[in-house]
């Protein structure tokens, strides 16, 4: 007696069936651990409270950018690295050639000129002298002279300062010193971001997200 077995079938149609299975399995993971990574970094930015803007400097891109690939890779970075970095590491930052670092304070204007305020550009455009204050335990102090409070007429609460006219100054009402900057010789940065391990994270996850994109 002899025993006969016939396997019938296209092989090559089959193969090619699978590899498209996996192709499409494993871009499926890249694409959802690069998504994964750059949304979670973009979480960490927010809730250290370094706003929108940087939060959006996350990006994650997946390659190919078209089609499907055993070979697919991704690839998370932002376009403020130097920032981040900074509080990854929580580098100390020095002020140039030996000068003070300069931090306003909230009595001081976000943006003056259309700019980042800086002591030079509030002195220019508020058309104000700042004293230096030297103090040997805390920061030293950059202070505004003869300067008057602004209030909201709708809610009456403080909207800033602003230099005092002639009048107000001859009459010496409502004259107060503001404190608009800090003044410290160098300053650490707080460690408020982790890529490193948040990386590490999502690439482990790549085998568990290969299987669930694998179709049975």
């Amino acid at each position: 007696m002899r025993l006969r077995a016939a396997i019938s079938g296209d092989l090559d149609k089959y193969l090619i069936a699978e590899l498209l299975e996996a192709e499409q399995a494993v871009t499926g993971a890249i694409r959802t651990a690069t998504t994964g990574l750059k949304n979670s970094m973009r979480a960490q930015v927010t809730a250290a409270g370094l706003g929108p803007r940087l939060a959006k400097s996350w990006r994650g891109d997946v390659y190919p950018k078209q089609g499907k690939s055993l070979k697919a890779a991704g690839m998370v970075y932002t376009k403020a690295a130097k920032i981040m970095e900074g509080f990854e590491e929580g580098q100390v930052i020095k002020g140039k050639d030996g000068f003070w670092l300069a931090i306003p304070t909230p009595n001081a204007p976000k943006k003056v000129l259309g700019k980042r305020v800086t002591p030079g550009n509030l002195e220019k455009a508020r058309g104000i002298r700042l004293r230096f204050v030297y103090r040997k335990n805390g920061p030293s102090l950059l202070v505004a002279e003869n300067m008057r409070a602004s209030y909201s007429r709708k809610t009456g609460d403080l909207r800033g300062f602003r230099k005092a006219s002639q009048s107000a100054l001859k009459s010496g009402r409502g004259l107060t010193s503001v404190v608009m900057f800090w003044m410290v010789p160098q300053v650490k940065m707080p460690k408020l971001i982790r890529f490193e391990p948040e990386t590490a994270k999502w690439h482990r996850r790549i085998p568990e997200l290969i299987v669930k994109y694998w179709k049975d």
